[in-house]
């Protein structure tokens, strides 16, 4: 499995997201995520859960982290 966590610091938002921070968050394998958070431009924060998709509210960094992981534990969980 693969778990992946970026985040930079840009010099204005991305398109959709009212903070500095892009990010993308990945845990899964080579051709299926199974968790994901990002925020691409146009759709702003959202975070993807198996073949779910919704919006993310984002707060924090350290918030963005604890949710993700969060995530990624019940998954672990399942399997």
């Amino acid at each position: 499995m693969i778990l992946e966590m970026v985040l930079w610091e840009v010099p204005s938002p991305v398109r959709g997201s009212r903070h500095r921070l892009k990010h993308s968050l990945y845990y899964g394998n080579e051709s299926v995520r199974l968790v994901g958070y990002d925020n691409e431009a146009g759709k702003g924060d959202h975070r993807h859960y198996g073949a779910w998709e919704e919006p993310y509210l984002f707060t924090t960094a350290e918030q963005l982290f604890a949710d993700f992981l969060a995530d990624v534990r019940a998954i672990r969980r399942r399997e």
